[in-house]
Parts: structure tokens; C-alpha cells; sequence
């Protein structure tokens, strides 16, 4: 995390529901857990080191001035035990060079949909907010709370959401009125998720893309699938999961799935 920048307190409030916040006054904080920034996240690096030569004579004065004298407070906002900096961020920056364990700050807590974690990034934050808005849109926690459906790119979550989409209208149309889309989805799970997963397991797929998730070889499958009903109606899961597993894996695909990989966040409460 060394050369990333601060993380932006806007895209925490963004990207996460904010369920409240309250001014907890003054407290003892952890430097380490100061991770953000209302409006200067480009000025300092994760570990608020400066990015311009003025700012590091700004922290220069300061030590000047106070010496081994303790700093005025800095304010922050508090989320998820991660701090983010309202007023103060030369101080944080001096605290860090001189290895302070921790800083005195005026605190106003926040709280979030979901809990953060000292390494958090944006795009957690993405893949997170899109988590949510897969379930909520298709009821999944509701008609199916054991499944686990996660992807590696937040991208997968609106495609998967537009074969669910799919999958109440076809239902729809065969019996002639409308399905709400959580009847769809518990459909769709029971004849198209289950036996997909048994085919991908059953054909080695899931073993030779184990850095893949379930939901990456889901729509994987459910592609070539759709590619090989084309010319054969008849064509089932486990054809279009043995056509796959067949497949050479790349090492540049898994360098670059592993790395590019994210998880949702998980919920504050269980069914956030």
C-alpha cells in the first residue's frame, strides 16, 4: 500500500451505506489506523508521506515549533475503527516520522452498511457496493441465504444480474404472467446455478481455474453453453464445463485474475 494515496472519506460514503454518524469527542487514536483524507488524499501516501516539496516544509516547521511539546489535536472521522483526516494532516505526517504510536483527535464516528479493514481500497469498495445491489435487486439473500456468489471483477455482478433478468422473463412467458424477480431467482438457482457448480465440479473445471470464484465459471460456462445450444439444443452443463476444463490455463490470466481479485467487504450486521 506504500504508494497509494489516501483513501478519499467520499468514496467510503459513496460506495457504503452510512447508517449514522455522532460526535464522540476527544480520544486517544492509533496512528496506524489513520488511513484517509476528506479533501487531500493526492497530498500523502498511505502512510502520509508527502508528495510535495512544500508540504515536507510545512512538516519541517512544525517539528521546529514543537519540539518533544505534544501537537494540538487533529480531527478525523472515525468508520469502521479507520480514522480519516478533517484537519491535521502534517501532524499525522510528523507523528508517522517520529513514530508515534498515538495521536490525541477530536473524533465524529460514522457508521457503515459494512466493516473496513486497515488495507481497504477503492476498489473493494466497488466490488462491495455492487455485492450489495446484486442481492438487494434479486432478493438472493432471501430465497437462497446458503448461496455464495462472488465474482472477481465487480463487472460479473451486472452481467450475472441481466441471465437472471433473462431467466424471469423465459419464466414469464411460459406461464403467462409476470414472475417477480426474486420468484425468478430462486428458479434460477435451483435449475441453472446447483446443476452448473455440479458440472464445473464434476468436469475438473473448478480444480484446473481454482483461482477463479464460482460466479467467474458460472457465467464462463453459461457462455459456451449458450454458444453450443446454438447448434445443439440438447447441449447440457456438463458438455459445455468439459470443453472448458480442457482448456490450457494461462499464467498471465491467472497472474493477472489473482491480482485484479477483490472481495466484498463483510456486512456490519448479517443482513446488510
Amino acid at each position: 500500500m506504500a504508494n497509494e494515496s489516501l483513501l478519499p472519506l467520499r468514496d467510503v460514503r459513496r460506495h457504503l451505506r452510512v447508517r449514522g454518524e455522532r460526535f464522540v469527542g476527544m480520544r486517544e487514536i492509533p496512528t496506524d489506523a489513520i488511513v484517509g483524507s476528506v479533501d487531500r488524499s493526492v497530498d500523502f501516501d498511505r502512510f502520509f508521506r508527502t508528495r510535495r516539496r512544500d508540504l515536507k516544509k510545512r512538516i519541517d516547521g512544525l517539528r521546529a515549533a514543537f519540539g518533544d511539546r505534544p501537537m494540538p489535536p487533529i480531527t478525523v472521522y472515525e468508520a469502521g475503527g479507520l480514522y480519516f483526516v478533517v484537519d491535521g494532516h502534517h501532524r499525522v505526517a510528523l507523528a508517522r516520522q517520529q513514530g508515534a504510536d498515538v495521536m490525541d483527535a477530536e473524533v465524529t464516528q460514522i457508521e457503515t452498511s459494512h466493516r473496513l479493514h486497515p488495507d481497504v481500497d477503492i476498489l473493494e469498495l466497488i466490488h462491495t457496493e455492487q455485492h450489495r445491489r446484486f442481492k438487494e435487486r434479486t432478493g438472493l439473500h432471501d430465497v437462497a441465504p446458503e448461496a455464495i456468489v462472488e465474482f472477481s471483477r465487480p463487472l460479473g455482478y451486472g452481467e450475472l444480474l441481466q441471465v437472471i433478468e433473462a431467466h424471469a422473463y423465459e419464466l414469464s412467458q411460459q406461464r403467462g404472467s409476470l414472475v417477480p424477480i426474486a420468484e425468478a431467482t430462486r428458479d434460477w438457482y435451483d435449475t441453472s446455478w446447483l446443476p452448473a457448480l455440479e458440472a464445473i465440479e464434476s468436469s475438473g473445471l473448478r480444480r484446473a481455474y481454482d483461482f477463479k470464484t464460482d460466479g467467474d465459471r458460472y457465467l464462463w460456462t453459461y457462455r459456451k453453453l449458450q454458444e453450443l445450444r446454438a447448434a445443439e439444443p440438447a447441449a447440457s452443463w456438463a458438455d459445455a464445463a468439459a470443453i472448458l476444463a480442457r482448456m490450457p490455463v494461462e499464467r498471465r490470466h491467472r497472474r493477472e485474475t489473482e491480482r485484479a481479485r477483490r472481495r466484498p467487504l463483510p456486512p456490519s450486521t448479517p443482513n446488510a
